[in-house]
């Protein structure tokens, strides 16, 4: 395989970038379902979907040409790496630090983001702390699980607006982070391709949700699953994702993806119960001015 020549390209035209690295990110979609998913929410939403200040996009190329490496970032969110050498993370972390302007973050492959934090930490004399580690799994022979717990799934709708979005927030600060965008606006956003459903009781009642994102290079990926703290430990968790999990790949997605908290070994058994299998590990650093 020819090694990568560590020339990072960066441009702020979201076309430009998916003409050069497209291909590049639809031969691995699992591997590559971040990057998937943002540029294909860019595109269909405009260039601020996540915030208001421009995003950008770098590519790497190998000696032969072609694009072996991608990063983006949607300010004021983390950059975001796909699998590349340690050489190649430390030419991206001096050609960033060279710009003045600081990173929050990183997240990727947990070789890739580790090889990035401690390269920027060198570059910058930031501190890097680990923020969290994901394992991504891919969803094979599904096992909906027994006994289903009382209640049926449906689709959110309109009128689930505000519920939508304020278990989104809770999500996101549960999880310690805050949201990728305003609750709100995401929830518009997510209901309106019909991207979330909810368990609801006999009665009616939301117990809680599952969100999964449009299809992109034939992957799905289910995300968030979050159920209210005084609910959960009553199935409605594995029953949600089992039916997003089974509506993914009714539509003829190949892959049906999720992450997972590795610090949460309950979530992990459930997806692996539902049929998951691992994937790969991801991480993501924060950083901080010293």
């Amino acid at each position: 395989m020819p090694s990568p020549s560590h020339d990072w390209r960066f441009t702020h035209d979201l076309g430009a970038f998916l003409d050069r690295a497209g291909h590049f990110l639809r031969s691995e979609p699992a591997l590559h379902t971040v990057p998937l998913t943002v540029t294909d929410a860019l595109r269909r939403r405009g260039t601020r979907a996540y915030g208001e200040e421009a995003p950008y996009f770098a590519w790497l190329t190998d000696t032969e040409g072609a694009v072996c490496a991608t990063a983006l970032r949607t300010p004021p969110h983390r950059l975001h790496l796909t699998a590349t050498t340690l050489e190649a993370a430390d030419a991206l972390a001096g050609r960033l630090a060279k710009t003045g302007g600081m990173l929050p973050g990183v997240g990727g492959p947990a070789e890739t983001a580790a090889e990035f934090a401690a390269a920027w930490e060198r570059r910058t004399g930031a501190a890097a702390r680990l923020a969290v580690r994901h394992r991504l799994y891919r969803l094979g022979t599904i096992t909906v699980p027994e006994p289903a717990p009382p209640g049926r799934a449906r689709v959110a709708t309109g009128e689930d607006h505000g519920l939508v979005a304020r278990w989104h927030g809770e999500f996101r600060a549960g999880v310690g982070e805050h949201a990728r965008e305003d609750p709100d606006r995401w929830a518009g956003a997510r209901i309106a391709y019909g991207g979330i459903t909810l368990w609801e009781l006999p009665d009616g009642t939301p117990v809680a949700m599952a969100g999964a994102t449009p299809e992109v290079a034939g992957q799905v990926r289910v995300a968030p699953v979050y159920t209210p703290a005084p609910l959960r430990g009553r199935g409605y968790a594995g029953a949600v994702t089992a039916e997003v999990s089974r509506a993914a790949r009714a539509t003829g997605a190949d892959e049906v993806l999720l992450f997972a908290d590795l610090a949460n070994p309950t979530s992990n058994g459930l997806y692996q119960r539902i049929g998951y299998r691992p994937v790969r590990d991801f991480a993501s650093y924060l950083f901080t001015a010293t």
